[in-house]
């Protein structure tokens, strides 16, 4: 009988688990016991799932129906699996060197309880060759046993876009693979089951890694291009908006807009890549200049908002400027890897004073990441400048004119309002 572990509840693992448990029986793992006592009580707090479709799924593994999801945070809960799939993050050190450490904790967790036929299947972004290269090695001395020929392994890179109710991980075709020929059919089997749109067996795992790395690569290169239009747009006073509007009229033209490139996969996955490329002696331009350009984004936004006040002879020093959204995309409460904290930091090297309002994200959350201190609802009060950092939709039903003061600042990052209502934009 087919017994799955999801290895990582987050935002990846919830969703996957979720589908899965809809025809299986399930074992969501999770280290976090406060994020187990939160979904066994049938809420999701990364709003990825509806409370009601969690407790669907709950309520079919208390009856016992051969399906449905069960969340533990005790190894023991895992023991019995033949599948083991890992969805935990790979993020990158302050260096913005790839961090392997979730993904080396996650394996040792799997090594612990891995049988004779099992197969561990990997989710996260990786470089080409880590999950043979990493990962594997780490379940092989954990367990005892031998790759390939006790236990097997397979990849299946995640594509699901956070805070995005349409494009949902059922509806994303799934690239698969596995270590040998036979397991990648077992694999993609295994996926085509519950993906309505369908799977893509890869060749090899390298393959597949390095299709899922290079696909938030192209967006972050392509973001880093209308970046750097948008800077050269401002300098010659011609709207880019306006300008990618008119462009867009061509059949094949991309359209990318300026902005904030944070998260855990864009602002990050290029340095996958770029690290591997390193290691083989090859020093990757394109790839490095556009993460360089799109890094210095928050600068730019924070230096643009200090020149216009500056030119409207408002005092910088001890002014007050309003942050409107905090997460690191627009209706969504993901606050990893945000990028408009590097516009609250920058601003403060002004001497400005910077207050965070987001509906999204959570304060307790923002103070323990970034020690910041935010609020759900705007502060009544006046600011000599906002900047409106995240398009969150909320933002288009308040009035945000009547928090600025008759000579304040307005700089709209995500060009969400009318031009005629700010004072500048990307």
């Amino acid at each position: 009988m087919t017994k799955i572990a999801v290895i990582g509840l987050g935002y990846v693992g919830l969703p996957l688990a979720r589908l899965f448990a809809t025809k299986y029986n399930v074992v969501g793992f999770d280290i976090n016991q406060t994020r187990i006592k939160e979904l066994r009580e049938g809420h999701d707090g990364t709003l990825e799932l509806e409370d009601e479709v969690l407790q669907a799924v709950l309520l079919a593994s208390n009856q016992n129906e051969g399906k449905g999801l069960f969340c533990s945070y005790e190894l023991t809960d895992i023991n019995d699996c033949n599948y083991y799939i890992v969805t935990v993050p790979t993020p990158v050190d302050k260096n913005n060197r790839p961090d392997l450490t979730p993904l080396y904790k996650a394996s040792e967790t799997v090594g612990k309880v891995l049988k004779k036929g099992d197969i561990v299947i990997y989710e996260s972004t990786v470089y080409p060759g880590a999950t043979e290269e990493e990962c594997v090695p780490v379940l092989e001395k954990v367990s005892g046993l031998k790759f390939n020929i006790d236990f097997f392994a397979g990849y299946s890179p995640e594509r699901i876009n956070p805070g995005d109710k349409e494009h949902t991980v059922t509806k994303i075709l799934k690239i698969t693979a596995g270590s040998t020929p036979e397991i990648a059919e077992i694999v993609d089997s295994l996926y085509r089951s519950i993906i309505i749109a369908g799977t893509y067996k890869a060749s090899s795992i390298k393959v597949a890694e390095a299709a899922k790395v290079i696909e938030n690569s192209q967006r972050d290169i392509n973001i880093a291009f209308v970046n750097e239009l948008s800077k050269i747009f401002n300098l010659l006073k011609i709207d880019t908006n306006e300008v990618l509007e008119a462009a867009a009229t061509k059949w094949n033209f991309l359209k990318f807009k300026p902005g904030l490139v944070g998260g855990h996969c864009i602002g990050v996955d290029p340095y996958y890549l770029a690290q591997k490329a390193q290691e083989v002696g090859y020093n990757p331009e394109i790839i490095l200049a556009g993460r360089r350009l799109n890094d210095g984004m928050g600068k730019h936004v924070a230096t643009e908002t200090i020149k216009i006040m500056i030119r409207k002879g408002l005092s910088i020093k001890k002014s007050k400027i309003l942050i409107l959204g905090f997460t690191f995309k627009e209706d969504c409460p993901d606050v990893r890897n945000t990028k408009v904290i590097d516009i609250i930091s920058e601003l403060e090297t002004y001497g400005v004073t910077t207050i965070v309002s987001d509906p999204w994200a959570d304060p307790a959350e923002v103070r323990h990441e970034y020690n910041v201190e935010s609020f759900k609802k705007i502060p009544d009060e006046k600011y000599d400048a906002i900047v409106l950092a995240v398009g969150h939709a909320k933002f288009k039903e308040i009035d945000i004119q009547s928090y600025l003061k008759q000579t304040s600042v307005l700089f709209d990052v995500k060009s969400i309002l009318n031009k005629s209502e700010t004072d500048g934009r990307l």
